[in-house]
């Protein structure tokens, strides 16, 4: 009895102890980034954003796309209201989704929340073209 409720215990811990890695500020993510030569993710988001909410407690806890963001990139959320948004990637709604590479978006933002199969394969387009570019100069 003891050794199934231990391992529901470690089965239930093992879903939900992953979580996408946050930079405490923007100045120290792109930093990172750079360093570790990563693409940089800033997440746009507002208090109250209903869409908001859906993509961080959906698309980001889905344990693939945590061990991919946690792996291959730079993780940063910016809130609109808490004015930790830089200027520069400011956009009239939210979530708006960034990539960066060496202080330089790579595309335009991926605006709203997206399911996690759509999520990863953007997070794939975007390494593929981080690499390319990496590579080409």
């Amino acid at each position: 009895m003891i050794k199934i409720i231990l391992a529901l215990a470690l089965a239930i811990l093992s879903l939900s102890a992953a979580e996408v890695k946050w930079e405490k500020d923007i100045t120290s993510a792109v930093e990172r980034s750079v360093k570790e030569k990563k693409p940089l993710m800033v997440l746009v988001t507002k208090n109250g954003c209903r869409w908001c909410e859906v993509l961080k407690q959906k698309t980001l806890k889905n344990q693939k796309v945590v061990a991919v963001l946690n792996r291959d990139f730079v993780a940063y959320e910016g809130v609109v209201d808490e004015g930790s948004v830089p200027p520069s990637l400011m956009t009239p709604g939210t979530p708006a989704t960034w990539f960066i590479k060496e202080r330089t978006p790579m595309f335009e933002p991926i605006m709203g929340a997206i399911e996690s199969d759509e999520f990863l394969k953007a997070l794939d387009i975007v390494k593929q073209e981080y690499k390319t570019n990496t590579a080409q100069k």
